[in-house]
């Protein structure tokens, strides 16, 4: 089942596309932790999902994030 993010989160990356903040994300992917960092460049839906996009190209999806710069957005 998809669980939506927060407004708050929502906008805390906006702010980080807007501006270019280099950014540190941790997400859960195939129940493993891992990091990226990067710069998001857009914000997207597919099949009725949302995904953030890095300018590497890096698909993410925004219900998987667990902290974004360091911001825990989910629970372990």
């Amino acid at each position: 089942m998809y669980n939506p993010i927060s407004n708050e989160f929502y906008d805390q990356l906006e702010v980080a596309i807007q501006r270019n903040i280099p950014s540190t994300i941790v997400y859960i992917q195939d129940e493993e932790k891992l990091t990226i960092k990067g710069i998001v460049k857009t914000l997207t839906m597919q099949d009725g999902k949302e995904f953030l996009i890095l300018k590497s190209g890096e698909k993410i999806q925004l219900n998987c994030i667990f902290s974004f710069n360091g911001k825990k957005h989910k629970e372990e």
